[in-house]
C-alpha cells in the first residue's frame, strides 16, 4: 500500500473540503488517511503550580471533547468510503504537529484547507497553511 495521506482537520468547512480532497486522492492511490486534529497549546504561557495542575486536569476533558465533537463526526461523515482512516489528536502548534505526525507515520503528503480569511491575527502570527509550506519536508496540498 502506498504511503498514507495526512489531513489536518479541525471540523471547519475548509477542513471538510481538505478531507474530501484527500479521500478522492486516497481512493485513486489505494492508500489510507491519517486524520489529525491539533489542540493548540501555547508553550509561552506562564502559570502558577495550581494553574498548571488545573490545566493538566482539563487536558483529559479537552481530548475527550475533541474526539466526540470533531473527530468522531468526521469519521461518521466518511464512514461510507472504502478508505481506512486513522484518527490522531495531539496538543501543540498545528503546523509542527502535522509535520511531526506525517514523519512518524511515513505520510506521502499533508492536506489542509484554508478559508482565505486570514485576518489580522494571521498576518501577525501566520496561518497553519503558511507555516506548513515553510517547514514541511513532504508535499503539502492547500485546499481552497
Amino acid at each position: 500500500m502506498p504511503a498514507p495521506i495526512l489531513v489536518g482537520y479541525d471540523g471547519s468547512q475548509p477542513s471538510h473540503r481538505a478531507l474530501d480532497h484527500a479521500l478522492t486522492v486516497a481512493k485513486s492511490q489505494d492508500t489510507s488517511i491519517i486524520l489529525v486534529h491539533v489542540l493548540e497549546w501555547s508553550p509561552y504561557s506562564f502559570l502558577t503550580a495550581e494553574e498548571l495542575a488545573e490545566r493538566h486536569s482539563r487536558r483529559k476533558e479537552e481530548l475527550a471533547r475533541a474526539e466526540s465533537a470533531v473527530v468522531k463526526p468526521a469519521l461518521e461523515r466518511v464512514s461510507g468510503s472504502s478508505v481506512e482512516i486513522t484518527p490522531v489528536i495531539q496538543y501543540g502548534h498545528s503546523a509542527e504537529i502535522l509535520t511531526r505526525v506525517a514523519k512518524d507515520h511515513g505520510a506521502s503528503q499533508i492536506v489542509v484547507g484554508r478559508d482565505g480569511n486570514g485576518g489580522l491575527a494571521a498576518r501577525f502570527f501566520g496561518s497553519t497553511a503558511a507555516t506548513l509550506i515553510q517547514i514541511a519536508t513532504i508535499p503539502c496540498t492547500i485546499v481552497p
